[in-house]
């Protein structure tokens, strides 16, 4: 029914105002009496064999969704109902910022896939504490925090990170710290090294002046150099970050079926979605072999389907996120993905 039917009505819309316009009848959905109800009985797998602990926190499973769809922290609930075992929201800035001009946000049906510019645009973190604390959370959820586009200097960007991180420490499970996203200038610079101690430090000393331990995590690019990437994993292990989210969007258009001129004239972006499977899943394998399985992994990027998020775990990833691939699939997606792994 979704692909024969919602989503080719949804796909003659814009892709940011589809997007837009599915949150939006997902907050309005639970207003309907039962429609929770209904939409948890149709679309949920419970499975002890799927249960999962991870960084101390008990899992249903291990299929989360990846920061991108909720972006404000709106409608993590509401998603949830669709077999999520987590929710990443974000990613969130301190300040509210409106990133890149539109349009911003372009589909390539022929490859399954999405390029994006969005330029991590956000209403702020306090605007999802304050939803937060409106709606409380029936899902883990874990809060992916960027630096704000305008903020320049090294204490600047180190002061956001601050910021963020300890206005949303009492209001989520986890936190992802994303240095990664390819349309926001220089944040993917943060990816060295001693940038990212500069960050990651402040944050772990900030996290023991708090009763509750929560987990932290370094969201990395699929583009990264081995090098640099040996470097930051040797750093997470040495440094008390508790794992790794693998990966993020790329800036590579190798593969694509696509028009060339189409994918030429869209110009800048991160691509996601089925063409990025591949990367993301060597990205897993390496760092699940060069760490030993110590740093547990969150493998994201390219999974359309149950047999590709199968060969994430079994590469080393202890959970998985959909972003794309639920977009592409629809609702049932998460449901074939567990039954499949169980």
């Amino acid at each position: 029914m979704y692909k024969q039917l919602i989503r080719p009505i949804l796909f003659r819309f814009s892709a940011e105002r589809a997007h837009n316009m599915t949150l939006k009848l997902l907050r309005f959905a639970r207003r309907i009496p039962l429609c929770a109800n209904m939409a948890k009985l149709i679309f949920r797998r419970k499975s002890q064999s799927l249960q999962i602990e991870v960084f101390g926190i008990k899992f249903p499973n291990p299929v989360g969704l990846a920061a991108g769809i909720d972006k404000n922290g709106e409608t993590y609930n509401e998603l949830a109902w669709f077999g999520f075992s987590f929710i990443e929201i974000g990613s969130l800035t301190p300040e509210p910022q409106p990133g890149n001009p539109k349009p911003r946000l372009f589909r390539l049906p022929q490859d399954k896939a999405l390029i994006n510019r969005m330029g991590i645009n956000n209403k702020g973190i306090n605007y999802a504490i304050d939803h937060i604390m409106k709606d409380k959370p029936k899902v883990i959820l874990c809060a992916s925090i960027a630096k704000n586009s305008t903020s320049a200097s090294d204490e600047d960007i180190v002061n956001d990170y601050k910021r963020a991180f300890s206005r949303m420490y009492d209001f989520v499970d986890m936190f992802t710290v994303n240095v990664s996203c390819p349309n926001v200038e220089g944040l993917q610079n943060l990816q060295d090294v001693s940038y990212l101690s500069d960050v990651i430090d402040p944050l772990l000393d900030l996290r023991i002046c708090y009763d509750k331990y929560k987990p932290l995590l370094v969201k990395v690019s699929p583009d990264i150099p081995r090098e640099e990437l040996d470097e930051i994993l040797n750093y997470c292990m040495l440094s008390g970050v508790d794992g790794i989210v693998a990966g993020n969007t790329t800036t590579s258009r190798e593969g694509l079926v696509t028009n060339q001129a189409r994918v030429e004239k869209i110009g800048k972006g991160g691509l996601s979605g089925a063409p990025l499977f591949e990367r993301s899943l060597e990205l897993v394998k390496y760092i699940h072999q060069y760490t030993n399985g110590r740093l547990p992994i969150v493998g994201v990027g390219g999974i359309m389907g149950p047999e590709q998020a199968k060969l994430m775990m079994d590469a080393g990833a202890s959970l998985i996120e959909l972003c794309t691939g639920f977009i592409y699939e629809g609702p049932s997606a998460v449901k074939k993905i567990l039954k499949h792994l169980r």
